[in-house]
């Protein structure tokens, strides 16, 4: 597949895409109101240049925070614009930076959308998140000489696999017109080269993910939860989960309640719109539950928290005595592990861990991650760990370990920022 005929596919599926769109607005304010924006029509009220940043959804944002705040506080004759692709994404940068950034949706990747953003935005450089790769998008960017940094490059094995597959020619045309692909790890770099990448264009820049500082004042704040919440109650929080996953959960928190009656499981879905279904879910299942935006303290006999906020999840891990990872006891490939590892939490996860294959073997071959192949093997890590302290100790120094000796990425990636504005004045 070539580009033109990427982009005849996209208009065939444009119909669709405005029939789903306006669907999700008859239920969602996330959607109504912002359709224009995913093609192209924004007003950006620019009076700085401006330096484009993509972040996708939740966790790229997330992994972005240092990234932008450094940005904003190093350029401030510069205007930092934050695009995402998704409702969550796009709560997340307004919850984080409010008005210090511009905001809006990336448009649909149409070539006229792309154009009417690109002359509204106006960008000096652009820094895109992980592997949020648009052909029309990246083309454009070439056209006008913008440099386009892939930061924080990943690259798993099914990906390539099916790039190689389906779409090679695109792939390689499209690697072509990138400035610099900073990838994550050699791993990820390999299968860069094996897709076309020329290897002038790539470095190895670590994960920024692993550039968490973890405030005083966020400390605090989960000193204060675990002591309003179980000040002698044991906690497990089970973060970013999914259909599929949570009834898992849920039955692995039945079975430890009678070892450990006064146990308390904090459980976040990944997505918005599971949450009144994990909450029935609680429900339907007789548990004793509250949900966090009731901003209902759980009682001494309350057994759930269902966590329906978003934002929150680096905050509830710290009140965490034992930390569970999502989207990996099921096909999903896992979510981010290094928010409770750089928390010092001792960290599981289903064997599904191919989004962040580095990142976990890392923590795998130190000691502060153990993956579990089934809710039995779940059940019966959280039980040991709830009886072992100094192994829960142990674990949760062993996975800060490795956050503390793979920083340095975003020292990387904003020397990068720092020549191409300097070449562009």
């Amino acid at each position: 597949m070539n580009r033109f005929l990427y982009t005849c596919l996209i208009y065939l599926a444009t119909p669709f895409i405005l029939l789903y769109l306006s669907y999700r607005a008859l239920n969602s304010s996330d959607y109504r109101g912002r359709i224009a924006e995913r093609f192209g029509f924004k007003s950006l009220p620019r009076s700085k240049p401006v330096i484009l940043v993509h972040s996708v959804s939740v966790g790229e944002t997330i992994a972005a925070i240092p990234l932008i705040n450094n940005l904003i506080e190093k350029y401030p004759n510069h205007q930092v614009l934050v695009t995402t692709s998704t409702p969550t994404g796009s709560a997340m940068v307004l919850k984080s930076f409010s008005d210090k950034v511009l905001h809006c949706y990336l448009p649909i990747d149409l070539p006229g959308a792309v154009k009417r953003f690109l002359n509204a935005a106006k960008p000096q450089v652009c820094i895109i998140m992980e592997t949020e790769l648009w052909p029309n998008l990246i083309h454009q960017l070439n056209l006008r000489n913008i440099p386009t940094l892939l930061a924080n490059a990943r690259m798993s094995e099914k990906s390539a696999k099916s790039y190689l597959g389906k779409a090679a020619p695109l792939m390689r045309e499209m690697l072509s017109k990138l400035t610099l692909v900073s990838a994550q790890f050699d791993s990820d770099a390999q299968r860069f080269l094996t897709l076309g990448l020329h290897p002038e264009q790539l470095q190895i820049g670590g994960s920024i993910k692993f550039e968490l500082t973890i405030a005083d004042e966020l400390l605090n704040k989960q000193r204060e939860l675990r002591q309003a919440w179980a000040p002698q109650r044991p906690v497990w929080v089970a973060g970013s989960t999914h259909p599929g996953e949570h009834e898992q959960i849920l039955q692995t928190h039945r079975a430890l309640l009678k070892l450990f009656p006064q146990l308390l499981l904090i459980i976040a879905p990944r997505h918005c719109e599971r949450f009144d279904e994990v909450a029935q879910l609680c429900q339907q299942q007789g548990f004793e539950y509250v949900r966090r935006s009731d901003g209902v303290t759980p009682s001494p006999s309350t057994q759930i928290m269902v966590a329906d906020s978003m934002g929150e999840l680096l905050l509830l891990f710290g009140v965490a005595d034992v930390a569970y990872v999502g989207g990996s006891l099921i096909e999903r490939g896992g979510h981010n592990p290094l928010e409770p590892a750089a928390l010092g939490k001792p960290v599981i996860m289903g064997t599904s861990v191919y989004n962040f294959s580095d990142i976990s073997q890392r923590l795998i071959e130190a000691g502060g991650l153990q993956l579990v192949d089934d809710q039995q093997h779940l059940t019966q890590l959280v039980i040991d760990l709830l009886n072992n302290e100094q192994q829960r100790q142990t674990m949760g120094d062993n996975a800060r370990s490795v956050v503390q000796q793979n920083q340095g990425t975003l020292k990387r990636l904003l020397s990068w920022v720092e020549l191409h504005l300097k070449s562009s004045e």
